[in-house]
């Protein structure tokens, strides 16, 4: 047992409960030592996000106690929990786009960037990244860097302000593989600096790897804990969802037939007028899977919403099953035997405040299967529709009148896919389909998009998931600033290649 004085952060008993009577968590007990990398793994809702509010003083525990070096410790707000040393980065980066990476370090305290202090900030943080091997363009926009540069000024931010304790809510969610290579190099002098950091992911290999001590939540309380080094997937994943999972997940042979989706030089702009997508030509077939890599900001959405009819191309044609669909709107593009599953769920897919059933005809009401007399909708077959849904993709809610914001991330999705996916469309685009999904959803949403290119369909992937694209794809193309760099049979694109591509550099 280590002594206090090694202690990092401690939770005795951590209980929340919300408002609407949700318990989040049931007395968890918790316990991060100096200069260690502690993982915390669970499935959606089993607690992850409430604990690290709690800790980062987002959130006030219901009962309970949090003791920081030893001595009990109290934050009601953010600002509190980063003077008792503990900061949170989060998975969506709380940076100003507008503002320099400099600026963003400073935000929120004394120092005015252009004031007498400057210099002598602009030297703590140069020396504090050259220290812990965080290098940063301090002079550059934030809107100008990568994803990997952004994270590591949210990294900066956070230790100029004398945090000991780092909480990492899906760190490598938006990197490539060779950035989450060098924030583990960071992770990793930040130990040996003394700091500590509560590793949040889904990504049981990284924690394997990263990490010395290991967490499960399931359903709010602590399910396990592990050293990492006595771990594997298997025992992880029994832990998270209660159940053995099976990672033998297995792309059989494709049968490629003809084209069904034609993209010709295709240009489309982004919201500030640039350029997104730069003039890409490519083509999905019935029977195969066409994976999309690259790291979110390089044109993925862009070309997912001209692909929706969500957002007019400048230039160039899309084709499916021969017609021009260029310049259709969303719903005449479903008219034309097509499911889209969008990259967010909560803000594209579905309607939270809506009931499950509600949820399950979204796109589609007009559908004569779905209408009583007149215009007016025949709730009585929607529930049913939807009942066997929940069924068939094994949705775990109380019922079709369920509200969707009730649910878990897994099981709101498993609500859009089941909805884009039970009339078995000739093609399917699924964008970041098991973005922040759990180990069971996750093999659950890819086993479901195999089946249907199995079953002679046509799928696109885009995905910044790099695992997920190998895995998945028979044809893969690499998007790299709004063009496809290359373009491959998966046989040919190996890990590091694509690795490679992902961040703009060829062999």
């Amino acid at each position: 047992m280590q002594s206090l004085a090694e202690e990092a952060l401690r939770t005795a008993a951590i209980s929340k409960t919300y408002p609407d009577g949700t318990q989040a968590l049931r007395g968890i007990d918790f316990r991060l030592a100096k200069g260690e990398v502690h993982g915390l793994l669970g499935e959606n809702g089993a607690g992850k996000t409430t604990l690290s509010k709690i800790l980062s003083g987002i959130l006030r525990p219901t009962s309970g106690e949090i003791f920081i070096r030893g001595q009990k410790a109290e934050a009601r707000h953010p600002k509190e929990a980063l003077k008792l040393g503990v900061g949170m980065v989060h998975q969506h980066f709380t940076l100003v786009r507008d503002f320099t990476a400099f600026e963003n370090i400073l935000l929120g305290t004394r120092v005015n960037p252009k004031g007498s202090g400057a210099a002598r900030a602009r030297q703590e943080i140069l020396d504090l990244s050259k220290q812990v091997g965080l290098s940063v363009h301090l002079d550059t926009k934030i809107e100008d860097l990568a994803l990997g540069a952004q994270q590591r000024v949210e990294i900066l931010k956070m230790l100029y302000r004398k945090v000991d304790v780092l909480i990492l809510d899906e760190p490598t969610s938006s990197l490539t593989a060779t950035e989450t290579t060098e924030l583990f190099k960071a992770i990793r002098k930040l130990k040996e600096e003394g700091k500590s950091a509560i590793f949040i992911t889904h990504k049981l290999n990284e924690v394997l790897e990263i990490c010395d001590q290991i967490t499960v939540l399931r359903h709010g309380e602590v399910s396990g804990r592990t050293e990492a080094s006595k771990a594997d997937r298997k025992m992880l994943a029994r832990m998270m969802v209660g159940r053995d999972v099976v990672f033998d997940l297995v792309r059989g042979p494709s049968r490629p037939a003809e084209p069904i989706l034609e993209v010709k030089d295709l240009m489309v702009k982004g919201n500030r007028g640039e350029e997104a997508v730069k003039g890409i030509s490519f083509e999905v077939r019935k029977g195969e899977i066409f994976g999309v890599a690259g790291v979110e900001g390089n044109g993925q959405t862009e070309l997912e919403e001209a692909l929706c009819g969500i957002r007019k191309p400048s230039r160039g044609t899309i084709r499916l099953a021969g017609a021009d669909i260029t310049t259709l709107n969303t719903g005449q593009i479903r008219k034309h035997s097509v499911g889209l599953i969008p990259e967010d769920r909560r803000q594209m897919g579905l309607v939270l405040d809506m009931t499950v059933a509600e949820n399950s005809i979204l796109g589609r009401e007009w559908e004569v299967r779905f209408r009583g007399r007149g215009v007016a909708l025949a709730w009585v077959k929607i529930r049913a529709h939807a009942s066997r849904l929940i069924k068939s993709f094994e949705i775990l809610v109380k019922g079709p009148d369920s509200p969707a914001k009730s649910m878990s991330g897994g099981n709101q999705q498993k609500v859009v896919v089941s909805r884009e996916l039970a009339d078995e469309p000739d093609f399917v685009m699924a964008a970041q389909p098991t973005r922040g999904l759990d180990v069971g959803a996750t093999d659950y949403i890819r086993r479901l998009l195999l089946k249907t290119r199995d079953s002679g369909k046509a799928v696109l992937l885009l995905s910044a998931d790099l695992d997920e694209v190998l895995q998945l794809s028979d044809v893969i193309g690499v998007m790299y600033e709004g063009k496809l760099i290359e373009v491959g049979p998966a046989e040919q694109m190996t890990r590091h290649r694509v690795g490679l591509l992902m961040g703009g550099v060829r062999e």
